[in-house]
Parts: C-alpha cells; sequence; structure tokens
C-alpha cells in the first residue's frame, strides 16, 4: 500500500507541479501534446463511434468525456446530464473527475470550471492524468513499473539494433529509429530496417508512424516536422504515443509464436487438400467443356442465309482464337498440378491422390482426342457452304433491288390515275394535267425492261431451289399484277381528260366574255354607290345646288344601267346550262373575274336603295345653308362695329399716356373717366358672344360678310381693359414718385420729353439702344460695366426694355446721389486742410461709415500715379465725383 502511495505520487503530483512551467518554457509541447492527446482520445472513442476534433472544446460539456472514461475503464459512469446550460457542463465534468478520483488519483488544480471554460492548460493536464492512469501505470517489467517499467522495456526491445540507445522519452525518440526499431522487433515484414538513415529522421519518423497507424491500428499522434523542429520533444507525448506500441505488442508474441507452429502444419494440409480440390474443379470444368463443343463442332446442318453461316465461321474463329487456347493451358496445368500433388504427398508420408471416377489424366487425353477429331474438316464444310449462299444472296439481293426501285416508282401511280382531279380543275389545268399524262405514259413504256428482268431472275431463284422461293414468286406476281392494272388506268384516264378539255374550253369562253361585261359595269356601280354615300360637306347654298344638279343628271342613266345588267346574267346562265347538261363538276369560279352574279344584283338593289335617301339629305341641306347664311349675316353686322370702336380707343389711349397735357392729377382723372365709359360698353360684346355660340354650334368656320372673329373682339377687349388699367397705375405711380422725390412739375415733363423723344416705336417703352441713346444725351459718360449696372436697376426682370416709370426711378435716385456727393466733397475739403490729401485710416476715421465707404470705392479707381499710398488726394477725388471736365 504504501509502495503504491509512493508510485502514485511519483506518476501524477510530480507531472502536474511541472505543467504549467513545462508550457511556460517551450509551447511548442502544447501543440504536441494536443495533436498527442487528441489521437490517443479518438483511439479510444471511436469504438463509441464517435471522435473529437478541439481537444479543449469537445470535453467542455463533459458528455465525451465521460464516454472516453467509460471506453477505457470498461466501468459505467453517472448518468451524465443533457441539458445546454453551464451547471449540467459542470455537473458532467465533475462525474467524469469524481471517477478518476475514485481509481486512487488525486487532482491537483483541476476544477470543473476550468475544463467548461476551455482551460487548455488544465484540460490537457487532465487528459495526460488519465493516460498515466490507464494507459503508464499497469505496465510492468521486472519489477518496474509505469514510466521506468516502459522505458526498460523500449531498451530490451530495441538493444539488438545500431544506431539506437533509448535512455529518455524526449531526444532518445528524435531521429525515428527507435520507433522503427519497436515495430521491426515485432512485425520485421513491416519495416526494411536496414535501409533506414540515422540522418534522415523525417523519413524514419514518417515510416514508422505511417506503418503504425495501416497494420497495427495505432493512430499517427506525433507530427515528424514537430518532432526533429523542436529541441527537446515533449515527453509526455512520447510517452503516450510509446505505450500505444506496448500495449499493442505485448501479450501478441507469446501467442504468434504458438500459432505459427500450428498455422504451418495446417498450412501443408490446406495446401495439399486446395491443390486436390482444385484438380477435381478443373478436371471437371475441362471435361464439361469438351462434352458441350464436340456437339456443336459435328453439326453440319447449313443455315439458309450468309449472315447465319459467316456467323458460324465467326463463331468457329473464335473457338481457335480465344476459347480453345485458355483450355489447352488448363489441360497442361491441370497435368502439372497432377504431379506437383502427387509428390508433396510423398513428401508428407501421405498416400497418394486418387482422383474421382472418370477424371483421371488419361480420361481426360481420350476426351481431348475427340475433341480434335470432330474438329477436323469443319472449318472447310463452312467454306464451302458460305460460297453457295454467297451465289444465292447475290441474286436474291439483284432481285431485292430491282424489285424495290419499281416498286418505289409504281408507289402512288394507281391512286394517281385513279384520282379525278380533272373534275374541279380549271381549262389551264387540265391541259397542263394533259401534258403531264403524256409524260407519264413514256415512262410507263420505258419501265417494261425492268418488269421482264424482275421475272427473269425469280424464275432463276426457282431452278437454283432459293430457301425463299415462295416469298420472291409472291412478290413478282404482285409486280406484274400491279403493272398490268396501270396500262389499263393510263388508258382510261387519257379519255376522261379529253373529254374535260373539251367543255372547258366552251365554258371558258362564256366566262371571258362576261368578265368584260361585269367589270366596267362593277366598277360603275361601285362608283355610284361611293358617290351616293358619300358625305358631302357644303359651305354656301351655290354648293348645294351644284350636287343636287349633278345627282339629277345621275338618275337619268339608271334605265340603261338595268339592260346591261340582265345582258351579264343572261351569259352567266348559259353557262349554268352547260354545267347542268353535261354534268361538269365547277368546283372553282370565274378565273377572269371574282365579280359573282348575286354580286351584281346585290350592288344594283343597293344603288335604287341609296337614290332616294340622297334626295332626302341634299333637300335638308340646302335648308340649313338657308339658316346659317342669316346667322353670318347678323354676327357680321354687330363685329363691324365692335371692332373698329376697340381699335379707336386703344390709339386714343395711346395718345393720352405719351401727351403732356396738364397735370398728371388731371390725366389721371381723364383716364378714370375713359375707364368707366368702355366698362359701359361690356354688354355689346356680350350680345356678339350669344350670336357666336349660335354659329358655333351651327359648326360655321368662315363669314364673308366679316373679317373680325370673335377670338379677335375677345383679344382686342381684353387689351383694351389691360391698357387703360395700365396706363392709370402708371399715372398714379408717377405721382407717387414725384412727391416722394420732390420732383416738380418742370422736371416731369422734361423727363416725359426725353423718355417720348426716344420712344423711337412709341410703344411707351424704349428698348437697350434707346435707353443708353438718352443717357448719352443728358451727359452721361459711361462704359459698358456702368450700363450694365444702370440697366440692372431699371430692368431688374432682364426683359430688354425700359418703362417710363423705371426711368423716373432712376432719375429721381442720381439725383440723390449727387446731393450725397456734394456732401461728401464738403466734408473732404474740412478733413483734408493743407495736406490736400486724406488716409483711408482718417477717412474712416472721421466719417460716418456709409460715407466713408462710399468714398473709398469711388475714388480708388482714380488714385494718381504721384498720389501717397494708402492716402486719396484732391484732384483724385474731384475728377472720379465729376469727370475731367469740371477740372
Amino acid at each position: 500500500m504504501d509502495h503504491y502511495d509512493s508510485q502514485q505520487t511519483n506518476d501524477y503530483m510530480q507531472p502536474e507541479e511541472d505543467w504549467d512551467r513545462d508550457l511556460l518554457l517551450d509551447p511548442a509541447w502544447e501543440k504536441q501534446q494536443r495533436k498527442t492527446f487528441t489521437a490517443w482520445c479518438n483511439s479510444h472513442l471511436r469504438k463509441a463511434g464517435t471522435q473529437i476534433e478541439n481537444i479543449e472544446e469537445d470535453f467542455r460539456d463533459g458528455l465525451k468525456l465521460m464516454l472516453l472514461l467509460e471506453v477505457i475503464s470498461g466501468e459505467r459512469l453517472a448518468k451524465p446530464e443533457r441539458g445546454k446550460m453551464r451547471v449540467h457542463k459542470i455537473s458532467n465534468v465533475n462525474k467524469a473527475l469524481d471517477f478518476i478520483a475514485s481509481k486512487g488519483v488525486k487532482l491537483v488544480s483541476i476544477g470543473a470550471e476550468e475544463i467548461v471554460d476551455g482551460n487548455v492548460k488544465m484540460t490537457l493536464g487532465m487528459i495526460w492524468t488519465i493516460i498515466l492512469r490507464f494507459a503508464i501505470q499497469d505496465i510492468s517489467v521486472e519489477e518496474t513499473s509505469a514510466k521506468e517499467g516502459l522505458l526498460l522495456w523500449c531498451q530490451r526491445k530495441t538493444a539488438p539494433y545500431k544506431n539506437v540507445n533509448i535512455q529518455n522519452f524526449h531526444i532518445s525518440w528524435k531521429d525515428g529509429l527507435g520507433f522503427c526499431a519497436l515495430i521491426h522487433r515485432h512485425r520485421p515484414e513491416l519495416i526494411d530496417y536496414g535501409k533506414l538513415r540515422k540522418d534522415d529522421p523525417l523519413t524514419n519518423l514518417n515510416t514508422a508512424f505511417d506503418v503504425a497507424e495501416k497494420f497495427l491500428d495505432i493512430p499517427k499522434m506525433l507530427d515528424a516536422e514537430d518532432i526533429v523542429g523542436t529541441a527537446r520533444p515533449d515527453e509526455k507525448a512520447i510517452m503516450t504515443y510509446v505505450s500505444s506500441f506496448y500495449h499493442a505488442f505485448s501479450g501478441a508474441q507469446k501467442a504468434e509464436t504458438a500459432a505459427n507452429r500450428i498455422c504451418k502444419v495446417l498450412a501443408v494440409n490446406q495446401e495439399n487438400e486446395q491443390l486436390m480440390e482444385d484438380y477435381e474443379k478443373l478436371a471437371s470444368d475441362l471435361l464439361e467443356w469438351i462434352r458441350r463443343t464436340i456437339p456443336w463442332l459435328e453439326n453440319r446442318v447449313p443455315e439458309n442465309t450468309m449472315h447465319a453461316m459467316q456467323q458460324k465461321l465467326e463463331d468457329f474463329r473464335d473457338y481457335r482464337r480465344l476459347h480453345k487456347p485458355p483450355k489447352v493451358q488448363e489441360k497442361c496445368q491441370l497435368e502439372i498440378n497432377f504431379n506437383t500433388l502427387q509428390t508433396k504427398l510423398r513428401l508428407s508420408n501421405r498416400p497418394a491422390f486418387m482422383p474421382s471416377e472418370g477424371r483421371m489424366v488419361s480420361d481426360i487425353n481420350n476426351a481431348w482426342g475427340c475433341l480434335e477429331q470432330a474438329e477436323k474438316g469443319y472449318e472447310e464444310w463452312l467454306l464451302n457452304e458460305i460460297r453457295r449462299l454467297e451465289r444465292l444472296d447475290h441474286l436474291a439481293e439483284k432481285f431485292r433491288q430491282k424489285a424495290s426501285i419499281h416498286e418505289a416508282w409504281t408507289d402512288g401511280k394507281e391512286a394517281m390515275l385513279r384520282q379525278k382531279d380533272y373534275e374541279t380543275a380549271t381549262l389551264s389545268e387540265i391541259k397542263a394535267l394533259l401534258k403531264k399524262h403524256e409524260a407519264f405514259e413514256s415512262d410507263l413504256a420505258a419501265h417494261q425492261d425492268r418488269v421482264e428482268q424482275i421475272a427473269a431472275i425469280a424464275q432463276e431463284l426457282n431452278e437454283l431451289d432459293y430457301y425463299d422461293s415462295p416469298s420472291v414468286n409472291a412478290r413478282c406476281q404482285k409486280i406484274c399484277d400491279q403493272w398490268d392494272n396501270l396500262g389499263a388506268l393510263t388508258q382510261k384516264r387519257r379519255e376522261a381528260l379529253e373529254r374535260t378539255e373539251k367543255l372547258l374550253e366552251t365554258i371558258d369562253q362564256l366566262y371571258l366574255e362576261y368578265a368584260k361585261r361585269a367589270a366596267p359595269f362593277n366598277n360603275w356601280m361601285e362608283g355610284a354607290m361611293e358617290d351616293l354615300q358619300d358625305t358631302f360637306i357644303v359651305h354656301t347654298i351655290e354648293e348645294i345646288q351644284g350636287l343636287t344638279t349633278a345627282h339629277e343628271q345621275f338618275k337619268a342613266t339608271l334605265p340603261d344601267a338595268d339592260k346591261e345588267r340582265l345582258a351579264i346574267l343572261g351569259i352567266h346562265n348559259e353557262v349554268s346550262k352547260i354545267v347542268q347538261t353535261y354534268h361538269v363538276n365547277m368546283a372553282g369560279t370565274n378565273p377572269y373575274t371574282t365579280i359573282t352574279p348575286q354580286e351584281i344584283n346585290g350592288k344594283w338593289d343597293h344603288v335604287r336603295q341609296l337614290v332616294p335617301r340622297r334626295d332626302q339629305a341634299l333637300t335638308e341641306e340646302h335648308a340649313r345653308q338657308q339658316h346659317n347664311e342669316r346667322l353670318r349675316k347678323q354676327f357680321g353686322a354687330q363685329a363691324n362695329v365692335i371692332g373698329p370702336w376697340i381699335q379707336t380707343k386703344m390709339e386714343e389711349i395711346g395718345r393720352i399716356s405719351i401727351e403732356m397735357h396738364g397735370t398728371l392729377e388731371d390725366q389721371l382723372s381723364h383716364l378714370r373717366q375713359y375707364e368707366k365709359s368702355i366698362v359701359n360698353y361690356k354688354p355689346k360684346i356680350d350680345l356678339l358672344e350669344c350670336d357666336h355660340q349660335l354659329i358655333q354650334e351651327a359648326l360655321i368656320f368662315d363669314n364673308k360678310h366679316t373679317n373680325y372673329t370673335m377670338e379677335h373682339i375677345r383679344v382686342g377687349w381684353e387689351q383694351l381693359l389691360t391698357t387703360i388699367a395700365r396706363t392709370i397705375n402708371e399715372v398714379e405711380n408717377q405721382i407717387l414718385t414725384r412727391d416722394a422725390k420732390g420732383i416738380s412739375q418742370e422736371q416731369m415733363n422734361e423727363f416725359r420729353a426725353s423718355f417720348n423723344h426716344f420712344d423711337r416705336k412709341k410703344t411707351g417703352m424704349m428698348d437697350t439702344d434707346d435707353f443708353r441713346a438718352c443717357l448719352i444725351s443728358m451727359g452721361y459718360n459711361m462704359g459698358e460695366a456702368e450700363f450694365a449696372r444702370i440697366m440692372s436697376i431699371v430692368d431688374p426682370n432682364r426683359l430688354g426694355v425700359v418703362t417710363f416709370q423705371a426711368f423716373i426711378d432712376f432719375m429721381s435716385r442720381e439725383t440723390a446721389d449727387t446731393d450725397t456727393a456734394d456732401q461728401v466733397m464738403a466734408s473732404f475739403k474740412i478733413l483734408a486742410g493743407d495736406k490736400n490729401y486724406i488716409t483711408v485710416d482718417e477717412l474712416r476715421r472721421e466719417l460716418p461709415p456709409d460715407q466713408a465707404e462710399y468714398c473709398i470705392a469711388r475714388m480708388a479707381p482714380y488714385a494718381g500715379p504721384d498720389s501717397v499710398p494708402g492716402a486719396l488726394d484732391y484732384m483724385s477725388f474731384s475728377t472720379a465725383l465729376y469727370g475731367e471736365s469740371d477740372l
């Protein structure tokens, strides 16, 4: 008991104490341990039909951890929790840890929470603890156990091998020879140890890992690159992997030795028995094949067709080439096996082999001799039969070709000769059918030789006893009968075609005469119907009277037209009489026209019905035109008065707005009285609107009694009202401007005179060029920029014109600007003193902000070349305000 506790402490406590230090020293060990421990776990979990992929993740819920412990221990653990919550996972892991502890293992610093949280360090430590307990602790070699016992076992097994010196579980295994030696010691057939080199560790390691996985069912727990690339491979990973070899080989060696002895004896007996069975089966199969083949070779019954005989020949050649050679080999092998078996039995002190009755080597040789006897002459018989059938097949094929060609030519010919297409054909079609029939008769005569050849070949086949002669004779007889029938049908069709041709020529002449007279008469009726139904549109009484006269002339031609109609119908009746007398099937119509007698009668009746309707329509239209003429005269009389009145008023208002008689107040009073008189004229406009509505309802579109339309009157009236209102508004605005700016009546008159003078078009507005000329005449000297600035004031909407109101506003504003300039000049003289200049800073300091900025903006462009920097002199100031003419 004390020894167990001490050993347990050495095996479990010490590795756990070293765990953190190992991981901190070399992270590569963690990678090796992950792969090794994962593979070790999967080698056991796959027995339960599952595996893990990520060792720290797949054990977090405790389910696969509990399953692993059940597999390696063979015991059942407590029922796991199936919930997904953390508490369920911790419960499952605790059950697994409790089971480990129940096996006498002390778990230091490993708790269920760390495993559930996926702590890599703790998870690997737990798996190592499990490996120590269940895979390494029970190893015992010469009173040593666990790690020391496993190391001693490895040293004993690899001692005979060169370059192998196992002293530990890390660097002693880096060259891979130790793993290969363990495998070769127990399974030498798996590895050729003599070809391994110590300086090629990757090849050695990969060879050992692959062989162990493939043949020993030991999963690949290590990577050769990780072992070679690490100065000191992880001891725990190496121990885990090596322990798998111990368990794989420890129990197999003793059983193998005993089994080998038994297997050797059994193998000899089994081999002899197998040879006996093989001989019996091979002899039986060979004799059966000979039994089946001899009747086939002795069969001399000829086939009826070339294809069947050729297939027989091909089968015989396949027999020679494919089937017989393997049987020859089998016969030879059978004799060899028989001699070999007798020798082995004699060496083993066993009695000689005696085959079953009828399967002796001599029996097989006798059967083989019969086979070769039957084979003789079979090929020659086949070739002779093929040559005979070839001659018959040639004649039969020739018969079939000629018969097929003839049948293809005659296909449909009887139906063609029996058809009565001539009964519904036109004359031109009958003539074409006759030509076609003549060509057929020539073709029929040319095929006479072929029919005679077909009959001769059939006779020859009968004489040569062809196997299919009955079908040949039946086909030949059918061709001859058909040929006789074609001759009779050909003569009958010619007679019918010629008879029909004569009748159709007579009918054709009548059709032509009918068409020549029906076409112009039909055109006359269609023209008459079109004229009688034509919707006429007239605007005067003269026009309706002209239509009435033309209609009366048309009615006078109707009796002669009726006589022509009856004559045309008589021609058609004559055709009908011929058809009924000779039973001609007239499926077609008149080829020269599409006009039928029914159509002529229908159109004639329609014309007779349209004549009185036309009379009534002309009478009603005549009355409507008389009423429209009265409406035109009534509207024209009023429009000829109102139109000139509106034009006169427009001219009077224009003169009032331009003339300058009296004050603005007098002009305003006069305009308002004028507006009142215009408004009082509105009832006459309304009365004219009522007359215009009557004209529109009557659909009258022209009026020779006046040049004025209602639209002209409306536009003129609206312009008149707009003009008087605008003129009154302009005068009111002029009064407001005059009062606000203090402009005298004389100035206002002067402005009006200047504006009227430059308003060349007399529209009450100046265009851009007129306005520029007006400013120049008033003393303005300006460039394009200054003129553009002025235009933006007087024409803010950019219409290209200047009204009188805008002109007055601009002139009043310019007067105000001149007063401001005088004030600034006075201030400048006071501020400048004796210097005759003033700086910009002084100007901004002494003057109000608006005057200072105005002065600086206006004066800066006129600074002279000798001006003081940052100052304005008197000369520059005067030039900027008044121009050079005032200096």
